[in-house]
C-alpha cells in the first residue's frame, strides 16, 4: 500500500510541476515581461521608419540645393564703395655699370585707395516664391527689390598719407560687392549726382563675392563741391537670407517682407520699437553708426573682408514636413507603450485574455502610423496626413480589438484614449516654445490616470 502511494505521487508530481509552469506563464507578471520585451522588439521596426524620414528629408535637401543653385542663392551686399586710384613710388638702388656708383631709381606704380559713403541707406520688399516645384518637392525662395541711396562726402586722403598731386582723379569708379551676380535680374545703373552710369561684371579673385564696376569718371568734375550722391536699384532672385555690410558712417536699412518666420541675424539687431512680425509678413529697420563698429571709412590696396559685421534676415520654415514627421516618430516608444498598457489593464481588471500574437498585431498597426504619415505628407499637408493617419489606424485596432474581446465597449475606450493620445502629442509637435511644457504636464496627467485606473489590480496575489 506504501509503494502504491509512493508511485502515485511520483506519477503526480510532474502534472504538478506542469501546473506550476503554466501558472506562471499565465500569470500578470509573465505578460509584463512579454509585453515589454515585445515593445523593445518594435523599436526596431520603428527605427528602420526614421531611417526613411531621414532619407526622404535628405533627398529633400539635396532637390532644394539644386533648385536655390538655379533660382539664386543668399545675398550679401557689400557697397557701393568709391576707388580712386594714385601713384606710388618706390626707391632701389641701382649700381652704374660705367661710373661704379649707386644710383637711387624712383618708380611710380598706380594703388587704390577706397572710400565708404557717409551715408548710405536701403529700402528692401523681399516677396516669397512659391511657385518653383520638381516631383513632390516644393521650395520656397523670394525676389528682392532693392532701392539704394546716400552720399560721399569729403575724402580724408591725409589719413592714408596720400598726396592730392599723386590722384589720379579722372579715373575715379564705384565699386558694389555682392554675391548671387548671377540672379540679378534687373537692368544696372547708377545716378550720381544725376549723371547715369552703368555697373559692369568684373573678375574678382573673391571667390565669395562677384564685382560690379562702373566706367571711370572724373571725380573732381563730378563732385565739385565735394559731395558726390549716388541712387540705383537691384531686383534678386535668392533664397535663404539677405544681409549687408553696414559701411556707412550712418548706415540705415528698412526690411518688408510677406514671409512669416523671419529669423534676424549679425552682429547689429533690429529696431526694437519698430520691428513687426506677423502672419502676413515682417517689417524690421536697422540704424548703425559708424561708433558702433570698428573700422575705417578709407583704406588703401584693397577693401578688407568685413562679413564679421553683416546683418540681416534668414527667411526659414519653422518646422517643415520631414522634421515635424521626425518629432512624431520620437513619440512612437510612448504611443506603442501607453497602448500596451490600456490593453494589459482591461485583461488585468477584467480577466480577458490576450494572446502575445495579437499584442504583436497592435504594435506593428501603431507602427504603420508613421509610414502612412510621411507618405501622405509628402502629397499634402501635414495636418491632414496625420488626421488620416491617425483615423485610419485608430479604426484598424478598434475593429480588431473588437474580434479578440467580444464587446465594443471597451474596444470603444480603446478609440477614445488612441485619439486623445493622438491629439496630445499634435499639439506637443506644433509647438515651439511650450513643447516641454505641455508634454511634461500631459505625462503627469496620464501618468495619474493610470494610477488611478490600476488600484483596484491585487499585484500580490498567487496570480501576479
Amino acid at each position: 500500500m506504501e509503494n502504491e502511494n509512493q508511485k502515485t505521487e511520483q506519477h503526480n508530481q510532474p502534472i504538478a510541476n506542469i501546473a506550476v509552469k503554466t501558472s506562471f506563464f499565465q500569470s500578470n507578471t509573465a505578460k509584463m515581461i512579454m509585453v515589454g520585451i515585445l515593445t523593445l522588439v518594435l523599436l526596431i521596426p520603428l527605427s528602420f521608419v526614421e531611417e526613411l524620414i531621414f532619407e526622404r528629408s535628405e533627398r529633400k535637401k539635396e532637390v532644394v540645393s539644386e533648385i536655390t543653385q538655379l533660382w539664386g542663392e543668399d545675398v550679401f551686399f557689400y557697397g557701393p564703395i568709391l576707388r580712386v586710384p594714385y601713384k606710388s613710388y618706390s626707391e632701389t638702388s641701382v649700381i652704374d655699370s660705367k661710373t661704379k656708383q649707386t644710383i637711387i631709381e624712383r618708380k611710380a606704380t598706380v594703388d587704390y585707395a577706397y572710400f565708404f559713403p557717409d551715408q548710405l541707406n536701403n529700402t528692401s520688399n523681399i516677396k516669397k516664391n512659391t511657385s518653383l516645384k520638381r516631383g513632390i518637392y516644393n521650395n520656397v525662395v523670394y525676389t528682392a527689390d532693392m532701392k539704394f541711396d546716400g552720399s560721399f562726402g569729403k575724402l580724408n586722403f591725409e589719413k592714408l598719407g596720400i598726396k592730392e598731386e599723386d590722384l589720379l582723379w579722372d579715373k575715379a569708379a564705384l565699386v558694389v560687392k555682392t554675391t548671387n551676380l548671377k540672379s540679378i535680374k534687373s537692368d544696372l545703373n547708377i545716378k550720381l549726382n544725376n549723371q547715369t552710369f552703368n555697373f559692369e561684371s568684373k573678375a574678382e579673385e573673391d571667390n565669395f563675392y562677384g564685382t560690379l564696376e562702373t566706367n571711370r569718371f572724373d571725380y573732381k568734375t563730378l563732385a565739385a563741391n565735394n559731395r558726390l550722391a549716388f541712387n540705383f536699384t537691384m531686383k534678386y532672385n535668392g533664397s535663404n537670407s539677405v544681409k549687408f555690410i553696414p559701411i556707412g558712417k550712418t548706415t540705415q536699412v528698412n526690411l518688408n517682407s510677406d514671409w512669416e518666420s523671419p529669423s534676424f541675424e549679425g552682429m547689429f539687431a533690429a529696431n526694437d520699437t519698430t520691428k513687426s512680425i506677423n502672419d502676413k509678413g515682417f517689417h524690421a529697420d536697422w540704424k548703425i553708426l559708424d561708433i558702433n563698429r570698428s573700422f575705417s571709412q578709407q583704406y588703401v590696396s584693397k577693401v578688407p573682408n568685413l562679413n564679421s559685421y553683416s546683418f540681416g534676415v534668414k527667411l526659414i520654415e519653422t518646422v517643415d514636413e520631414y522634421q515635424q514627421n521626425e518629432r512624431a516618430v520620437k513619440y512612437g516608444f510612448l504611443v506603442i507603450g501607453l497602448t500596451f498598457l490600456i490593453f494589459f489593464l482591461i485583461q488585468s481588471v477584467n480577466k480577458i485574455n490576450i494572446h502575445i500574437f495579437q499584442y504583436t498585431m497592435l504594435g506593428l498597426a501603431l507602427i504603420m502610423f508613421y509610414t502612412l504619415l510621411i507618405s501622405i505628407t509628402e502629397h499634402s499637408s501635414f495636418s491632414l496626413a496625420y488626421l488620416i493617419a491617425s483615423l485610419a489606424v485608430i479604426a484598424m485596432i478598434v475593429l480588431y480589438s473588437i474580434s479578440f474581446l467580444k464587446t465594443k465597449k471597451f474596444p470603444m475606450f480603446i478609440g477614445l484614449a488612441l485619439g486623445g493620445l493622438y491629439s496630445f502629442i499634435y499639439v506637443i509637435i506644433q509647438l515651439e516654445n511650450y513643447a516641454l511644457l505641455v508634454g511634461s504636464i500631459g505625462l503627469f496627467i496620464i501618468l495619474g490616470l493610470v494610477m488611478y485606473f490600476s488600484r483596484k489590480i491585487d499585484w500580490n496575489n498567487g496570480n501576479s
